[in-house]
């Protein structure tokens, strides 16, 4: 149980750690280092399609 927790909260730190460097930054598109470390337009697409999937499948186990 300690272990899923550690890799939860590892994951969740990496990701809050990607997006505060990512906002804090200076926006200016001039140089190749300030470019952001995520891409978050396809990180939202991608969770959009997880969610999507994940309430069909949870639609098809109640369905039954």
């Amino acid at each position: 149980m300690r272990l899923l927790f550690g890799i939860i909260l590892g994951v969740f730190f990496t990701i809050s750690g990607a997006y505060i460097y990512d906002t804090a930054m200076p926006p200016s598109a001039t140089s190749v280092d300030a470019r952001p470390m995520v891409n978050w337009d396809v990180v939202s697409r991608n969770w959009q399609g997880a969610t999507t999937r994940l309430r069909q499948e949870f639609a098809k186990l109640t369905s039954r």
